[in-house]
């Protein structure tokens, strides 16, 4: 296989360091400079072309995920056939279809993802039981603005400090060096060349399907994987405390142990014991809670009401969007340059 010197694609090779004293949350390096892939051993994996580039990021990395960037008009003048581009239609249908027929459950990132979208569900319902009686009245059942909203409040939040332990743990397991996951193979009698993913190859926790807290086994071109559960103060100084995702969970979890409190005081047996200071404390959603303390005024508590339901529906979205791509292990992204 050639590497190609027509239409090489004029893709600098660039490091992005948002915050200087932190690691790089991304990098584009060529591809043929990254570990080729496929099995070791393998004879018809081809060496890769200087017009395929990996695209690192640092939560592509903790989610297991390989994007790459291909020149379009290269890979059709070397004859290469590859994956249509993540952006396309033709690629979002099938990872819809992967969201309805996939289950992988010893994958903490997919983990993560449904249960975000579980504990949105249940917020968009507390949203409905407390915007609804107010917009109309007609529709309001007993214990609706008090049990239906407090036991909703807190099983939503249960779940958000679930998940956002299980968010800890996909940061402290991330992948400490580079995993390309892709391959070049000959096909055909050498007509034409396949880029394709690579499973097989990944080093990636994510990969395992024996169980969520096992030790991977030694395969080729992998190391051996041991989960952690916490990582060691050495580790916390030297690196995750540089490492931006790691910092980005912790804060999460910070504040979904915060909103959790909030959650168990809405249980109607003991917010009907709270003082007005106590009751004030738990803000929630920002605009809820920046309302809440003009409740008095019926539009006021309105808007406080609908913006819960507003806040709870736009998580939603992100924690589905965040589900499909979770899925989505291979992303593909196409240039057209020359």
């Amino acid at each position: 296989m050639a590497s190609g010197t027509k239409g090489v694609a004029r893709q600098e090779e660039r490091q992005i360091r948002p915050v200087p004293f932190l690691h790089t949350t991304s990098r584009q390096t060529p591809a043929a400079e990254a570990e080729p892939g496929g099995t070791a051993g393998d004879a018809e994996t081809a060496t890769l072309p200087n017009w395929i580039w990996r695209r690192y990021r640092s939560r592509d990395n903790r989610k297991g995920r390989h994007t790459i960037v291909i020149s379009q008009q290269s890979a059709a003048n070397n004859g290469v056939s590859h994956p249509h581009a993540t952006d396309t239609f033709r690629a979002t249908l099938p990872g819809l279809w992967r969201m309805a027929s996939m289950f992988p459950v010893f994958d903490v990132s997919y983990d993560v993802a449904i249960i975000f979208t579980l504990g949105s569900v249940i917020w968009v319902i507390n949203g409905f039981f407390a915007w609804l009686p107010v917009q109309w009245p007609s529709t309001e059942f007993d214990g609706e603005a008090t049990a239906g909203t407090g036991i909703t409040a807190f099983v939503g939040a249960t779940i958000f400090e679930l998940g956002s332990v299980l968010l800890m743990l996909e940061a402290v397991n991330e992948k400490r060096t580079d995993c390309f996951g892709w391959a070049l193979e000959e096909a055909i009698e050498d007509q034409y060349h396949l880029l394709r993913p690579d499973p097989k190859g990944c080093a990636h926790h994510h990969s395992v399907r024996h169980g969520l807290l096992s030790t991977g086994e030694s395969e080729a071109g992998k190391e051996d994987r041991t989960w952690e559960w916490w990582p060691t103060w050495y580790e916390l100084k030297t690196h995750y405390f540089r490492e931006i995702g790691f910092l980005a969970s912790l804060s999460q979890f910070i504040g979904a142990s915060v909103f959790w409190i909030s959650g168990f005081t809405a249980l109607p047996s003991i917010n009907s014991h709270l003082s007005i200071p106590a009751s004030n404390g738990a803000l929630g959603f920002t605009a809820c809670g920046a309302l809440g303390f003009a409740n008095s005024s019926d539009a006021a508590a309105y808007a406080s009401d609908l913006s819960t339901f507003i806040g709870s529906l736009a998580f939603l979205i992100g924690s589905a969007i965040q589900w499909y791509e979770s899925l989505d292990k291979y992303p593909v992204r196409l240039v057209d340059e020359t």
